[in-house]
């Protein structure tokens, strides 16, 4: 793990970054707040590639948490059946959308807390969801957030919670709404997990990694 790198460099990474991609976007398709928790949910160990395929038609036919239930559980597992752990995230999905009905009216609640009460979603779907539908400035940290953050010492931290906590604490506030999307990004296609394309990386010289590729 990298030390935590000063005020001055950090800015000049997000700087870097906001350049590139002023405005970057999640990769997951969705048309509401609550196809877009569902998308997420589905996301935990597939590729977003996957969810959107899967997903395509599905949220054509049930894109409320009524019309979900009124599909059914079968017919949603043939609908996300090449997603992995398909049946026990069908079964969520389900118990979802019931609760989203009972208890808030079928609208997708904003607060972390009560994100986090749904089934199959965690706190990083929660900050997803809050990011993305809401532009609160949750951080959302994955596998490519937390190789990304260690590595460079933009935010490292032992586990997803101080990663977290570090990108809120040394992170200027102007880049708190994009920072979680420009750093998965940058671990998706150049901050790779086997061969990180350093030659290929424009934060390549204010990065603390000490094994760069040539």
């Amino acid at each position: 793990m990298a030390k935590q790198l000063d005020y001055h460099t950090i800015r000049e990474i997000f700087t870097r970054f906001q350049a590139s991609e002023p405005e970057p976007k999640g990769e997951l398709d969705h048309v509401n707040a609550y196809t877009l928790v569902v998308a997420v949910a589905l996301s935990a160990q597939a590729t977003d590639k996957g969810v959107n395929k899967a997903t395509a038609e599905l949220f054509k036919i049930a894109d409320t948490p009524q019309k979900m239930l009124d599909l059914g559980e079968e017919q949603l597992i043939e609908h996300i059946k090449t997603i992995g752990l398909f049946r026990n995230k069908a079964k969520n999905v389900m118990k979802m959308s019931r609760i989203l009905v009972d208890d808030y009216g079928g609208e997708v609640p904003c607060s972390r807390a009560a994100l986090e009460s749904l089934p199959g979603v965690g706190r990083k779907t929660a900050n997803v969801v809050l990011n993305m539908w809401w532009q609160y400035p949750a951080q959302a940290v994955d596998t490519h957030i937390f190789r990304f953050g260690n590595r460079s010492g933009v935010c490292p931290g032992k586990d997803v919670v101080a990663v977290e906590r570090a990108i809120e604490d040394h992170i200027p506030v102007d880049f708190q709404q994009h920072a979680h999307h420009w750093m998965i990004l940058h671990g998706r296609y150049i901050c790779t997990a086997r061969k990180p394309k350093c030659n290929a990386c424009h934060v390549r010289d204010l990065c603390q990694f000490e094994d760069k590729t040539p």
